[in-house]
């Protein structure tokens, strides 16, 4: 693998500028009032000198928007749902801030000079035009939207060819392989092992998953996060976006990459090299310890968050995942080996039945079932370009809904 392709997704050695955060950085935060968003501005505000917040954007919550807006001295504020836009301009009525609406007016704002860096924030398929547009654009992301590379990994790489943008990972596992694979050679790496916390039903048997509620999905053992992903971790339907996710990131083949369960979320994953060597990256399970670092690359900015007292976690397991009980774990891989617009399938109709489990339409033990019989019907696109992913979206959305009674 030649040097300039080894830069594409994530700058490893070499040619890193190291003045990145030198100069004061404008950031656009798509999705500034979901978990991560809220996140990332804790930490911009640690840091006043370096960063600035341009953009802020969100779904729906108008009123907290409003509020970040103001607090954090953003210039420009998107709500992408339409309905919420008055209101939302009422609230920012004498404050002199851009306020905008609409999924297309988020997509543009790549196209604003100003913005240096933008903050991948945005859950689920919704976050894929907008990246592609920051990567036409030049922008440095920060990447936490999984759907990006999970829907469109092939599109995206090629885009990476031709703009001097760079990828770089917020989730805490992809962020844990980074920090391993800084200063090494890519052809050393033998395989990289990403762990996963097994979720709230790691101890429940087949029959048990079978009556298990929305608070019970919802109950997440260790992290903190969105309805959404918390119900993806239920399922281990996270670590299958993540599984898709290294396999774009990191350049890797199908058999490099490993999934092992480790209940306590403090390795947050690893990368074994040739020479039999493993490297992990540790911490308590804090999300701000990746979005700080993928913002402050390629330095390591100081933080005054809790520290690991090492002995407190004397009893470190690990555990093979159980693809019986998470078939979902299994069709990533199967998705992953298949390629094509198969992972652009698999995510639609998760974001529709996870969507039908959490207004309580269908069971926990029914997403499986209504993700496999989508990907089985819709149609294979080996080499899918723009449109395809987008016509593959709505075709795998309409025939999941249509499954849900």
């Amino acid at each position: 693998m030649d040097f300039q392709k080894q830069e594409l997704l994530c700058n490893f050695v070499n040619c890193i500028n190291y003045e990145q955060v030198e100069t004061k950085r404008q950031i656009a935060i798509l999705g500034s009032t979901g978990s991560i968003g809220r996140q990332t501005l804790d930490i911009m505000a640690e840091y006043p000198e370096l960063f600035s917040p341009y953009l802020l954007t969100a779904n729906t919550q108008a009123e907290l928007l409003a509020e970040q807006a103001v607090k954090y001295g953003a210039k420009h504020v998107i709500i992408a749902d339409n309905s919420k836009y008055e209101a939302l301009k009422a609230m920012l009525s004498g404050h002199d801030i851009i306020v905008e609406a609409g999924a297309d007016a988020i997509s543009n704002a790549m196209n604003i000079p100003a913005i240096d860096t933008v903050v991948t924030a945005m859950v689920g398929y919704s976050g894929l035009e907008p990246t592609i547009n920051a990567i036409k654009n030049n922008k440095t992301i920060a990447l936490a939207n999984k759907e990006t590379l999970v829907v469109a990994g092939e599109l995206i790489y090629k885009l990476l060819e031709q703009s001097s943008s760079r990828i770089y990972p917020v989730d805490s596992e992809h962020g844990a392989i980074f920090q391993c694979l800084v200063g090494e050679d890519h052809d050393s790496i033998e395989k990289i092992i990403l762990t996963a916390s097994g979720g709230p039903f790691r101890t429940k048997s087949i029959e048990e998953l079978q009556y298990v509620t929305k608070a019970d999905a919802l109950k997440h053992p260790n992290w903190s996060m969105g309805a959404k992903i918390t119900i993806d971790s239920a399922t281990m339907m996270n670590k299958g976006f993540e599984v898709l996710e290294a396999r774009w990131l990191f350049d890797m083949r199908p058999d490099q990459i490993e999934v092992v369960v480790h209940p306590q979320s403090i390795i947050h994953s690893m990368v074994e090299f040739k020479d039999s060597s493993v490297k992990a990256q540790l911490g308590l399970p804090d999300m701000h310890l990746p979005i700080r670092y993928a913002l402050g690359f390629p330095k390591r900015l100081e933080s005054k968050c809790e520290r690991m007292k090492v002995t407190d976690y004397a009893n470190l397991t690990f555990e093979e995942p159980d693809y019986n009980k998470f078939p979902l774990l299994g069709m990533a891989f199967e998705a992953m080996k298949k390629a094509g617009n198969v992972p652009c399938v698999l995510n639609a109709a998760n974001e529709i039945a996870v969507a039908a489990f959490l207004k309580e339409q269908i069971r926990f033990v029914e997403i499986p079932q209504i993700i496999q019989k989508t990907m089985d019907r819709i149609s294979f696109i080996e080499h899918p370009s723009y449109t395809d992913y987008v016509n593959t979206n709505a075709d795998a959305r309409e025939y999941a809904a249509s499954l849900i009674k």
